[in-house]
């Protein structure tokens, strides 16, 4: 079974801003009200360790690897509960210039596996919302960030 989330929000800044603010790994227990720590580096093949807790929900640590780092435009990665088959998540960001002071930020998550049908609704619920909020905060770090000139 596969699930998909996804999600958009437009942000007020330069696309080097919001990549660098996405991919300040130490920044993010700072401002992610989702992704309370991430560890590693934004290179693809990297192990990273990711500790994330949904709006209400239990945090949950898991070790993706990334599968794509496309500068000021894709990060992504891949993580799996227990093994591969079981529960994966392959989340991404993805950054779309609309001007040069403005884009459009996708976030999602592709879900697979023998779990999937299992954990649908807290996908539906919890994982939707700390989606939105995470994007809410980079839009307002990016933004301030921006408007201070000194995001990059």
């Amino acid at each position: 079974m596969k699930k998909h989330l996804e999600t958009e929000i437009e942000i007020n800044a330069p696309v080097e801003v919001v990549w660098n603010v996405l991919t300040d790994f130490h920044a993010h227990p700072i401002w992610n009200p989702f992704i309370k720590e991430l560890r590693g580096k934004p290179v693809e093949g990297e192990s990273l360790r990711v500790f994330i807790q949904p709006p209400g929900g239990k945090g949950m640590v898991f070790k993706p690897v990334v599968l794509k780092s496309d500068e000021n435009r894709e990060l992504r990665w891949l993580g799996k509960l227990l093994f591969s088959g079981l529960f994966d998540g392959e989340h991404y960001f993805r950054i779309v210039p609309i001007n040069e002071n403005r884009v459009r930020f996708i976030h999602g998550e592709i879900f697979s596996g023998l779990l999937v049908r299992f954990f649908a609704k807290s996908l539906d619920k919890g994982t939707l919302a700390g989606f939105q909020a995470m994007n809410g905060a980079l839009k307002k770090r990016a933004e301030d960030l921006g408007a201070s000139g000194s995001g990059s």
